[in-house]
C-alpha cells in the first residue's frame, strides 16, 4: 500500500475540489502537499515511495488555505498491529493527552508560557520527553505567525491569549531523547537516537469565555484513543495520567 504516493495525490485533488489549496506546497520550497512523519520522524516528513509497514506509527500533518485563512492540524495513527506495542501506545497517547489537557487551559488571559508546564508534566508521567525545537504558532491569513507557543516547561514565551486570537498547540513527544536533527533535505526532523515520536495538533480560536477548537474531530473521524496496557492487574485507562497530573 503506497500511501505516500497515492495518498498525497488524492489529498491534493480533494482540496482543489473544495476550492482550497494545501498550505505546505512550495512553502519555503517544501515539495509536497502534506507532511507525513513515520516512527522516528518528529515532523516535516516529505511523502515518498516508502510503503507503510505493519507496526509503524504515522503522523499526518494537514494544513489548507480556504477562504483567505489557513487551518492546521495533525494526528498520529497506529498502522496495522502497532496498537499492540505498549511503547507505541505510550508515546501516542501521551502526545494526545498533552494536547487535550493543554487545550483545556486556553482562555483569555492564559499565558503562552504556561502550556508547556502542563505538557511536560504529562509527558514525564508517561516516561516520555518533549521536543523543544518546534512550537505552536499563530495561524490566520498567514501560515505561521505570532504567538509562539512552546511545549516544554519553564520556557520564556511572552504574551497571553486574547479573544479573537488563533493559534496552534502541537506537542511532539518522544520515547527517548528530546533532541532532534535534520536530514539533508532541510525539512525532515528526526530523533537523534532513532526512537519513536508522536504528535497531535489543533487550530484554536480564543473566545470571550474560553476556546473553540476549529479543527475538532468528528464522530466518524478515523483513529482515536487506545487504552493503555494493564499494569499490576489494573488498567491505566485511556489517558494514562498519574493522579498528580490531574490537579
Amino acid at each position: 500500500m503506497y500511501v505516500y504516493l497515492t495518498g498525497e495525490h488524492v489529498f491534493f485533488v480533494a482540496l482543489t475540489r473544495l476550492q482550497s489549496y494545501p498550505s505546505p506546497l512550495n512553502y519555503c520550497h517544501f515539495p509536497k502537499s502534506v507532511c507525513t512523519s513515520v516512527n522516528e520522524v518528529i515532523c516535516h516528513g516529505i511523502p515518498d515511495h516508502r510503503p507503510l509497514k505493519d507496526g509503524d506509527i504515522l503522523n499526518i500533518d494537514v494544513t489548507l488555505y480556504h477562504g483567505g485563512f489557513h487551518g492546521d492540524l495533525n494526528e498520529t495513527y497506529y498502522v496495522g498491529t502497532a496498537a499492540q506495542d505498549p511503547d507505541n501506545i505510550r508515546v501516542i497517547e501521551a502526545s494526545r493527552n498533552c494536547l487535550d489537557e493543554s487545550i483545556k487551559m486556553v482562555k483569555p488571559g492564559a499565558l503562552f508560557r504556561d502550556y508547556g508546564n502542563t505538557i511536560e508534566k504529562i509527558a514525564k508521567s508517561y516516561n516520555c520527553q518533549v521536543v523543544k525545537t518546534y512550537c505552536g504558532h499563530g495561524v490566520n491569513q498567514l501560515f505561521h505567525t505570532t504567538p509562539n507557543v512552546p511545549h516544554y516547561a519553564k520556557n520564556k514565551a511572552i504574551g497571553e491569549a486574547k479573544p479573537g486570537m488563533c493559534f496552534t498547540i502541537e506537542p511532539m513527544i518522544t520515547l527517548g531523547s528530546y533532541k532532534d536533527k535534520t536530514w539533508p533535505d532541510d525539512w525532515t526532523s528526526v530523533t537523534v537516537d532513532g526512537k519513536k515520536t508522536a504528535q497531535f495538533e489543533h487550530t484554536l480560536l480564543v473566545t470571550e469565555t474560553g476556546v473553540e477548537v476549529l479543527t475538532a474531530r468528528l464522530e466518524n473521524s478515523p483513529g482515536g484513543p487506545v487504552a493503555m496496557p494493564k499494569a499490576n492487574g489494573e488498567a491505566n485507562g485511556v489517558n494514562g495520567l498519574k493522579e498528580e497530573t490531574k490537579a
